[in-house]
Parts: structure tokens; sequence; C-alpha cells
């Protein structure tokens, strides 16, 4: 017996495939179940880096105080004013979720902007393909696209080991977890 079980209705990323649509940019206010803070030394910059790279938007601002950025659902990133940032990025990324079809040109966006600041796309062996960005600040984004899933892969094979099956095999109600 495992204790996981399908929750994918709780979540704004589609299910997986080539033909795969994002959800559109969330603005209601809501309780950040998490974000992120990052210190940056010249908030327009990065903020248009976040806007025209990495496809976010600005929530709300307060003039030299704060950047509320968001994308999806539960993206959300806040740029605050620092003094300097790190000359290198650090070894930890941060990851967000994309479909298939926003990589290419998050890709050209990001490079356009900034033309050494993309690494990839590759594909993983737990079957997505990641972007690796570095921002103006030296944070280490990674954006993220499920590719589609093959039940007869081994990436299925491995999962299935550990206790987890996609959502159309032993589809539980969420009700029997809570």
């Amino acid at each position: 017996m495992s204790d996981y079980y399908n929750a994918f209705e709780m979540s704004p990323v589609p299910a997986p495939g080539p033909d795969a649509v994002p959800p559109e940019p969330f603005r209601g206010i809501y309780g950040m179940p998490a974000f992120v803070t990052i210190p940056t030394s010249d908030l327009a910059e990065s903020a248009d880096f976040w806007i025209r790279g990495l496809g976010f938007f600005e929530l709300f601002s307060i003039p030299s105080r704060v950047v509320h950025l968001r994308r999806w659902a539960f993206q959300d990133v806040l740029l605050v004013p620092a003094a300097s940032v790190p000359e290198q990025p650090p070894a930890m990324s941060l990851t967000f979720a994309c479909v298939l079809s926003q990589v290419d040109s998050l890709v050209e966006a990001c490079r356009a902007l900034r033309p050494d600041s993309v690494d990839g796309p590759r594909d993983t062996y737990w079957s997505t393909r990641d972007v690796e960005v570095i921002t103006p600040e030296n944070a280490r984004i990674v954006v993220t696209a499920a590719r589609p899933f093959d039940p007869a892969s081994q990436e299925a094979r491995d999962l299935e080991a550990v206790g987890i099956t996609p959502p159309d095999v032993a589809r539980g109600d969420n009700e029997d977890h809570v």
C-alpha cells in the first residue's frame, strides 16, 4: 500500500502533452503557500527581465520597496532592493513549471535580453524538458515542462516502483485521503 494518491486537481499545471495549454496568468490575491524573495540592485531591470524573458507579470509594486511578480497560481516572486547582488549564481536553483509549447519562445526571449543567460533546453530522465536561466540578479531559475507520459517507458516503471501511478491509472478520489 502506498501513501501517495493523485491530487492533480490542486495544481494549475496542465496534463503533459504536445497540445497542453498553459493556464491564464492568475491575478487573484491569496495566502501564498510558498514564494521566493530575490534581492536586486536594479528593480526596473530585474522586473523587465522576469516579465519579458520569463513570462511573469507585475501583480503589484510598492515603488522602491518591492515588485510582486507572478505567472500561474502559486508562482510568486518578490523582487526587493539590495545594495548589491552575488557575483556568481548559487548552486541552488528555483524551478517554475511551464508547458512544452512555451519552452522555445522563453529561450528566445531570455537570449534576446541577455544572450548568455540560458543553458538548454535539455531533456531529463524524469520526463521533463528543462531550461536553466541566470537572471540579472544572478538567480538560477529552471523552467520545466513535462514531456508526454509514456506508460511503457522506463520513467513510468521507475515511478511505479515507488508507488506513483499516472493520473489515469488507479485514479482515486482525493476525498478518500483527507
